[in-house]
């Protein structure tokens, strides 16, 4: 069961759902930094360590070392560029089936699986 969550950590969540792509938590710090209410940095990585673990955001390394972050729908297949972070949708899922049989097998109870594949968008191919 998932906790509720606190004012910080649903700006945070509501901040990355209002984007289209994975960003950092400098710039979510940033961005709800000029808000009426400041947020610390602390804050804002504790919410996101927070909401990761609750499986509502994802987490993606870049090569160069930072971190970015966005929303994690349920049941999502995605395509992620290692070089700018950009999360592409799959609209086929080709694990569904296994997904079930795993569940029955194992009597496992799952909530939701992702499915990602990691390379390079056409814009990053042509740098």
């Amino acid at each position: 069961m998932k906790e509720k969550l606190t004012r910080s950590q649903e700006r945070v969540l509501n901040l990355l759902q209002d984007h289209d792509r994975a960003i950092s938590a400098q710039s979510i710090h940033s961005e709800l930094r000029s808000s009426e209410k400041s947020i610390g940095l602390a804050t804002v990585y504790r919410s996101l360590e927070t909401l990761k673990l609750q499986g509502l955001i994802k987490a993606l390394t870049l090569p160069n070392g930072e971190t970015v972050y966005s929303v994690m729908p349920a049941d999502k297949h995605h395509l992620n560029c290692l070089n700018c972070g950009k999360s592409l949708p799959i609209d086929c899922c080709p694990i569904h089936d296994l997904g079930n049989q795993l569940a029955k097998t194992h009597s496992f109870q799952i909530y939701y699986h992702t499915l990602e594949f990691f390379g390079l968008c056409d814009q990053c191919q042509t740098q």
